[in-house]
Order: C-alpha cells, then structure tokens, then sequence
C-alpha cells in the first residue's frame, strides 16, 4: 500500500515555498509602499521576516526577486478578476433583468484598478520603462492581464461585442479604471472617483444596452 499523500510531503520543501511566498509578498507590499529605489533586498527580508542570506538563497539578485515578484502581481491579480466575475455571475439572477450588472461591475473593476495589486503593478510599470530586463517581461504580463481582464469584462456584462462600439465602449471604461488606478498614487479622492465611476456606469448602461437592442432588430 502507498503511503498517504500527506505522509509524502517534504516539511523543508514546505517551508521553502513558504519563505519565497512571504518574500514575493513583502517585495509586492514595499513596491507599493516605498516605490523601486527604496525596495532594496535587505529591506524585502526584514519585511518578511527572513534574513538577507535566505532572502538571496531563493533570489539571487535583486532583478531575480523583482522579475519574480513581477510574475507574482500578475498570477494575483488573475485570481482576483476570476473571483470577481465568479461572484458577479452568482449575483446575477438577483438584479431586475441584470440592470444592476452592469453598474455592479463597473464599481468593482474600479475598486480593483485603485486597489493595492494594482498600485504595486503601477511601481513595476515604471521600474520596467528602463529596467532591460524587466521590461520585456512586465510588457507580455501586462498585455495577457489586459486581453483576461476586457474579456471577463465582456463575460460580466452580458454583451455581444461583435455590435458596433461596444468593444470600444468596455476598452473605454478600461481605460478610464486605469487612469483612476494612476490618479490614485497620490492622493485617495474616494467622492470624486465615485461619481466618476457613477457616470461611466450610466454611460455604459445606455451604450451597451442600447446596441444589444440595436442587435436584436
């Protein structure tokens, strides 16, 4: 008989992965909060509690953490859209005739491009515009994260993008979430953005529910 799954696995593996899953953590944190210049190996480690020798055992260089930690805002912001959407689509059969879908989503893809995965994505952004080897790599995350994001968008809002201007008009509040994401850097006007993202909630609902009745006839 084979040993049970759990009696396999190895305890120094398993605290391997743990310590890279706080390193790659406290490097997304201080990205977020302290920018690229002061988000040194050594000050990653004390954040996640491990020494600058173990920090540099599963990163060599401090390109190697950060190229890794670039993969790892990446894979969490992916996770965060799916769970989004996931939970979107189970509140679906709620709304009235899905009215309210549309501003629901709206508000959520705001809150999660204002977001601190997004604000850490926004510090690699400018890291990669003249880190080499950053990047190219934060170039094709960035651009998959783009077309998974205006899909789910699609998906969550129940409309036919093949009817003219609608794909526009979702890339348009994309766009706009982005912009709100930047904004957000410095300073936190919540009212304001929130009456922003009102409009563009409005402006959408009569955008896209306008074309899937034009689709229809």
């Amino acid at each position: 008989m084979s040993a049970p799954r759990a009696a396999l696995r190895d305890p120094k593996q398993d605290r391997s992965r743990a310590t890279r899953q706080r390193l790659l953590e406290a490097a997304v944190a201080c990205l977020a909060e302290h920018g690229w210049a002061r988000s040194t190996v050594a000050v990653v480690a004390e954040r996640a509690g491990v020494s600058r020798g173990a920090a540099q055992h599963h990163f060599p260089t401090r390109e190697d953490l950060f190229t890794a930690a670039v993969q790892h805002v990446a894979e969490e912001r992916s996770a965060a859209l799916r769970t989004l959407f996931s939970r979107e689509d189970g509140r679906e059969g709620e709304r009235e005739g899905g009215r309210e879908s549309i501003a629901a989503v709206v508000e959520a893809l705001a809150d999660l491009y204002t977001g601190p995965l997004f604000r850490a994505a926004l510090q690699l952004w400018v890291v990669a515009s003249y880190e080499e080897q950053l990047g190219a790599r934060v170039a094709a995350l960035e651009a998959r994260i783009g077309r998974e994001t205006h899909r789910m968008a699609v998906e969550a809002l129940g409309v036919d993008e093949t009817v003219p201007g609608v794909r526009e008009s979702v890339q348009g509040f994309l766009d706009m979430a982005r912009g709100l994401g930047l904004a957000n850097l410095l300073t936190d006007d919540r009212a304001r953005r929130d009456r922003v993202v009102a409009q563009w909630a409005r402006i959408l609902e009569d955008v896209l529910r306008g074309g899937q009745r034009e689709g229809a006839v």
